[in-house]
């Protein structure tokens, strides 16, 4: 009888990240590498509920507005959006199209300030090898003046119409409180055709960054709208096949609690990760880019790797900033102020429900009015808790290719990974703690 070969001892490498600051608060990262397979990857959560869902109980929906808009501090506009289409569609008002033209340049504002803020002060210095924008700055002035520029005039939009830059006060339900007037929005087009320009030259800047080399197929959700790029209205589609009303989005996902997160992780049915935002959105409605921005696209010649590689989401925000910026000069054209700001409306009991795109992707508004037209429950599922799952999926399969890269490396491209997604919001510049564990 022969003696047994002994057993080899499998190789666990333990990649831990404790305080992710400013993601969505504060949050970890843990990836468990075994024998070269990832077992374990988990974007942990730990901020404390903040309790915005029922703080909104017993409100109107007006009041709702203004509670919702303090849920973020970059993308306030995108939670009073869907709150007030939701409410809207629940109570069957149809808004003045000027008033509907003025939502959507308000949400251009809001798309031009947050995207230059994660372009080139939270993505591009992962690239450009600079640990911090304070940095690059010292060696690129004049292309982070040219990004404060692009985010001032996205400030200057959200500020005339929303009432001031930060948690806009001027939203209501059927319109505005008050509206501008033709004057006021042509003296901001000087701006807005300086800061095109310099979105064009965005689009030049992060074609040209070196990015991982790293694909996948994944599938990605966004709205589709019959005439516009998907920003205030449209339907939920994806790459598989999805179309639904924008009402409809419980039909088709679901929110989970995991064990490792305080944030809520939404998947499909079936239990399928998919994936939100600039990437989902050009994929799945790129031809109703602005010809501008469509241009841009056209001769990055990234749109595939635009789908398939989540490092280029950086040039997917830079068409992104052109499309924001072309629409919002044609709007100025065009506005003639609404004949009244609002339109009358008499609260009552119903369910409302509606999504809209945030800078980060699709979300999603629901709540139940009672027999005042008082919210009775709501619920709120952004963006960044759709993503998490995806995220942690996309480390899972991306995490092999650094296994061989020195310490600081391995975590520079962790790092890059995970801003690709604009998390809202990373407002660290760089934000892992990356610790190895090698046991044989």
């Amino acid at each position: 009888m022969t003696a047994s070969a002994p057993r080899r001892r499998a190789r666990t490498r333990r990649f831990e990240v404790e305080g992710l600051t400013r993601v969505e608060g504060e949050g970890s990262l843990r990836i468990v590498i075994r024998d070269g397979e990832v077992i374990e990857a988990q974007l942990g959560i730990f901020e404390a509920p903040r309790y915005f869902e029922r703080l909104v109980r017993g409100r109107t929906p007006d009041e709702v507005l203004d509670i919702v808009a303090r849920i973020c501090g970059i993308c306030p506009v995108a939670y009073q959006m869907s709150a007030v289409h939701a409410f809207e569609d629940g109570v069957g008002i149809e808004i003045d199209p000027a008033v509907r033209a003025l939502r959507r340049l308000l949400y251009c504002g809001e798309w031009i300030e947050s995207h230059a803020l994660h372009v080139y002060f939270l993505h591009a210095p992962d690239f450009m090898g600079y640990a911090s924008a304070i940095e690059l700055a010292r060696d690129h002035r004049v292309l982070v003046e040219r990004a404060l520029a692009l985010k001032k005039a996205g400030n200057h939009l959200v500020a005339l119409i929303g009432g001031r830059p930060i948690h806009p006060v001027s939203v209501r339900v059927g319109g505005f409180y008050h509206t501008p007037t033709r004057a006021e929005l042509t003296a901001l087009r000087p701006e807005l055709t300086a800061a095109l320009d310099i979105a064009l030259e965005t689009v030049a800047v992060t074609t040209e960054l070196n990015t991982p080399d790293f694909s996948r197929e994944p599938r990605l959700v966004s709205l589709r709208h019959p005439t516009d790029y998907p920003m205030n209205e449209g339907r939920i589609v994806s790459t598989d096949g999805l179309d639904l009303a924008p009402t409809d989005w419980e039909r088709a996902f679901a929110e989970d609690q995991v064990g490792w997160s305080n944030a809520l992780q939404a998947r499909t049915h079936a239990g399928d990760v998919y994936l939100l935002g600039p990437s989902s959105r050009i994929t799945l409605a790129g031809d109703k880019l602005h010809p501008r921005a469509a241009e841009a696209l056209a001769q990055s010649g990234l749109a595939d790797e635009i789908r398939r590689n989540p490092f280029r989401s950086i040039v997917a925000r830079a068409i992104e900033l052109v499309h924001a910026t072309a629409v919002a000069i044609d709007i100025i054209d065009d506005y003639r102020p609404p004949e009244r700001p609002a339109t009358p409306w008499n609260p009552g009991p119903g369910t409302a429900a509606w999504a809209t795109e945030a800078p980060r992707g699709l979300l999603f508004h629901t709540y139940e009015l009672d027999e005042e037209g008082r919210v009775a429950t709501a619920r709120i599922v952004p963006p960044t808790s759709q993503n998490q799952a995806a995220i942690e999926a996309d480390l899972t399969d991306f995490a092999p290719s650094v296994l061989g890269l020195p310490h600081d490396e391995a975590t520079h491209r962790f790092e890059q990974l995970i801003r690709s997604y604009d998390p809202c919001i990373s407002c660290a510049t760089h934000f892992l703690d990356l610790r190895v564990e090698d046991r044989r």
